[in-house]
Formats: structure tokens, C-alpha cells, sequence
């Protein structure tokens, strides 16, 4: 077997995961590693993405680390520049600025004499171990109209707000009915003198609010600090036992979309309320909270619009139907490419890359490896839980296994650890069995569903995440000394 060693690593994305991996790293006494970040901030999606009414749809308190807890969250849902700076002040007190290279774009990485060779826009690094921690919301969508270089106003993706533009009395176009479109909906309707939202599918509203925190919660929670502590866990419970429904039928299940329905019925006028019904189960795509987008839609100088976009123009957008609606500003809530997980070529032994493994759909081994690719995880990955669990706290539960890995390359019992293909099938094929109990499979196209239709979740309970990834079972996979 090999002697113990020291390990070069390099991190991909210097978001929410690639921060909990890098500070997983620091606790082990492993300093030889690089955060490659494409940005000039660490943050990610909290970096990225600025529109008016950003918020996050996993409770303050449960979205954080949970050796990081914050006693000053304002609301029950964060606020997107919050989260932001509380990713900030993270990264600076774990001491991972130093270990973060900025404006490194990665391109490309190939392993090839039991190393990585990374290739990136500033030239070539080599690991030994390489993590991608990329997440599958990074890589905006845009539609493909016609016209979209010629219309005269201000045009651009909602992940692209621009920071210098003035919308008081402004005519917006939201194009989508995702959550940054129902998010920034409210906000932008205090603004415009006519706001619009253009919707292809129908989507599911939960009826949640957002609390804010008194300032004697606030002293409570910064004098105690148990306090954020046992408050995480509370919601962790409830958030966890609530996603439950996702992927067990049962009552549960018709407990949530029994609340979605009602709310749906709380609008007044049946034309509008029959615009706003999804012909899909509540929850087959991701649920969206909200208790201020059905009252906005009702506002005088706010329209619904369901004819297809027949193409932009220089005045605003041409729908199916011939008519022209004109515009100052149109956003493009359109949202990402869940299916490009970070580095477009990744190659593995044989020569053989990663599009290529997925040929048959987006897979992994319990979520973080592959077959064929040695010394190589990935955060919040294929069939990671993402859409029933926080993904801080899947991050944290992946590093964890991820770090239990690394420790037989450190301590010397292997050169390399790559997950046995039959393993991989195995545990691929028990996930494909259980995902028939899901919602997802339930007769809606939605981003947690692959080119194949095929979900990329996790289709079991947050408990049985955290049983699983507690430790490697090291009966599935190669350690090879050479």
C-alpha cells in the first residue's frame, strides 16, 4: 500500500458547498487546497442573483451552517443580500479567502497518471483530488425569441440585475413563473405603472409568509446563543417531516396540495384563476411560497398573459395571438440549466468523460462519485436531494463522507478511491425503483427531471440521507494502492 501523503486539492465554485468542503478541509489540518471561483466574490447563487424581493424558500435558520448558526437573521425567510453576507462573514472567519483563487474560470480537467490536470482561464493546475462543488443552478437559460437584440429598452436575465436601473414608472415584462419571477412580482408592482407577468406554465403557490424577527427576538437570540441553535433544529424537523411528501404518497401529500387548492380558490375572478391552475399535482415541480403573488396579480396595472411569445421587437413582445405589448424593461425569469453541473469537460480514465457516463441519464454513486473518474466527488451533484432537504445541509452531510474518503488517501491505504461500477448500477437501480413513489414522476416537465424524464433527486426521506452518507461503505468501491 502507498505511505501516507499529503493531498493537493482543488475545489470548483466557491459557493455555499464549496465553502462547507473547504472549511471541512481546514478542521482536518488539510491546507493544500484552492477554491477555484469564476467570480470576484465567493457566494455563488447569493452572489449572482440581486432582483428586488429575493428571498430564500428554506427557513433563515435552517439555511446556515449548522456550526455557523446566525442569531441576526431579519426574517423567517432570508433575504437575498443577508444570505450573501452571511457567506461573506463565514469564508473571512474560517480563514478560506487565502485558499480562494478568483476570476479562475475552470474550462476543463482530465485525469491522467493519478492526477488531475485542471485546466483553467489563467493556465493549468494539477490535484490530486478534484471536488466539484458547482451546484446545478448557475448556468442561466435564455429563450431563444427572435428579435431579442433589436427591442430598445433594457432586456436581460433575472440573475443579471442591473444594479444602476431606475424603474420608478417603468413598463416591466417578467417573462416566467418561477420563483424569482413570483418573487420579484410584488416589488416591482410598488414600481411600475404596468407590470406583466408572460406565462408558460401554470405553477403551485403555497400560502407562506414572511415574518420578520422583533428586535427583542433578535437580543434574545444574540444573547443566548442556543437559542439559533434550537431554533435550527425545530426547523430542520419541520422542514425535513414536510418534505417527507415529496416521495412517500399519503396524507401528507394531500395535506399540502389541499392547501394549495384552497389558496388557488382565494382568487376572486375565474378567469384569472383558471390561468393560474396547473394541470399537474402540486409538488411535481418545486413548490413555491408565496402570499403575496395572488393579491398582486389582482392589482389594476398587473396582467397575466398566457399566449406563447411569438418573438421579440423593438417596442416589446409580439404574442401569438398578434397583439404587441410595449415595454420599457424586460426581465427574463428563465431560469438555469440544471443539468450543467459545473465544468462542461470532465474526463476520466480511458479517456472516457463524464457527458459521456451520463449518456443514459445524469448518475452517480450515492451522489457524490462515479465510476471511472478516481480521486473525483461532487457537491450537491446528480441525485443529490435537492429538491426535499436544505442543501446546506446536504453540503455539510457530503463533505462529511467526502472527508472520510480523503482520509484513506491521506492516511496512506490507498493512491486512489473510485466507486465500483456494479455498485453504481446497483444503487442506481434501487433509486429508479423507489422515484416511482415520488411526486415527480407524476406528470409534470420540471428541472428536477433529466433529457430522459427521469428525476435527478433523491427519492428517499432526509432521514435515510443522513443514515446512508454517515460512512462510506468502503465494500463498494476500489481502493487501489498504485
Amino acid at each position: 500500500m502507498a505511505s501516507p501523503r499529503d493531498l493537493t486539492i482543488r475545489i470548483v465554485g466557491a459557493g455555499m458547498s464549496g465553502l462547507a468542503m473547504g472549511i471541512a478541509l481546514k478542521k482536518a489540518g488539510l491546507d493544500d487546497f484552492r477554491i477555484l471561483e469564476k467570480a470576484d466574490a465567493v457566494g455563488g447563487t447569493w452572489r449572482e442573483n440581486r432582483y428586488p424581493g429575493l428571498t430564500c424558500d428554506v427557513p433563515s435558520y435552517f439555511y446556515s451552517y449548522s456550526f455557523e448558526p446566525n442569531p441576526d437573521w431579519s426574517h423567517r425567510f432570508s433575504p437575498g443580500p443577508e444570505i450573501h453576507a452571511y457567506f461573506e462573514r463565514v469564508a473571512e472567519k474560517y480563514g478560506l479567502l487565502p485558499h480562494v483563487s478568483f476570476g479562475r474560470e475552470v474550462k476543463s480537467a482530465r485525469y491522467a497518471d493519478g492526477r488531475w490536470r485542471v485546466g483553467t482561464n489563467a493556465g493549468d493546475e494539477e490535484a490530486d483530488v478534484l471536488i466539484l462543488a458547482c451546484g446545478p443552478l448557475h448556468q442561466k437559460k435564455y429563450p431563444d425569441f427572435p428579435g431579442m437584440d433589436r427591442f430598445e429598452g433594457r432586456i436581460f436575465h433575472s440573475a443579471d440585475w442591473p444594479d444602476d436601473l431606475p424603474l420608478e414608472g417603468k413598463r416591466i415584462a417578467v417573462v416566467g413563473t418561477g420563483s424569482s419571477a413570483v418573487q420579484m412580482m410584488a416589488p416591482l408592482s410598488k414600481v411600475a405603472s404596468q407590470l406583466t407577468m408572460f406565462q408558460r406554465t401554470a405553477q403551485w403557490i403555497a400560502p407562506v409568509g414572511n415574518k420578520r424577527y422583533s428586535q427583542a427576538t433578535l437580543r434574545r437570540a444574540r444573547a443566548l446563543p442556543i437559542i439559533p441553535w434550537i431554533t435550527r433544529r425545530f426547523f430542520q424537523y419541520s422542514f425535513e417531516k414536510f418534505s417527507d411528501a415529496v416521495v412517500v404518497p399519503g396524507k401528507r401529500r394531500e395535506a399540502v396540495a389541499e392547501r394549495c387548492r384552497r389558496y388557488l380558490a382565494s382568487v376572486p375572478d375565474p378567469e384569472l384563476r383558471a390561468k393560474l391552475t396547473p394541470d399537474y399535482e402540486p409538488m411535481c415541480k418545486r413548490l413555491i411560497m408565496s402570499n403575496t403573488f395572488y393579491p398582486t396579480l389582482q392589482k389594476e396595472h398587473v396582467a397575466l398573459v398566457t399566449e406563447k411569445i411569438q418573438a421579440i421587437e423593438p417596442e416589446g413582445i409580439r404574442t401569438a395571438d398578434g397583439a404587441l405589448h410595449a415595454f420599457d424593461v424586460i426581465v427574463l425569469a428563465t431560469g438555469f440549466d440544471a443539468h450543467r453541473w459545473g465544468v462542461d469537460e470532465v474526463v476520466g480514465e480511458h479517456g472516457r468523460s463524464l457527458k459521456e457516463a451520463w449518456a443514459e441519464g445524469d448518475r452517480s454513486y450515492r451522489s457524490v462519485a462515479f465510476p471511472g473518474f478516481p480521486n473525483f466527488f461532487m457537491l450537491v451533484g446528480p441525485n443529490s436531494p435537492i429538491g426535499n432537504i436544505s442543501l446546506i445541509d446536504v453540503s455539510e452531510v457530503q463533505s462529511r463522507y467526502i472527508m472520510q474518503c480523503l482520509a484513506l488517501l491521506r492516511e496512506g491505504k490507498a493512491r486512489e478511491i473510485v466507486p465500483r461500477a456494479d455498485a453504481t448500477r446497483a444503487f442506481h437501480a434501487r433509486l429508479m425503483e423507489a422515484m416511482k413513489d415520488t411526486v415527480w414522476v407524476t406528470g409534470c416537465n420540471s428541472w428536477y427531471l433529466d433529457e430522459h424524464g427521469t428525476p435527478i433527486t433523491w427519492p428517499w426521506s432526509a432521514d435515510r440521507f443522513h443514515r446512508d452518507m454517515r460512512r462510506p461503505d468502503l465494500g463498494e468501491f476500489e481502493l487501489r494502492p498504485t
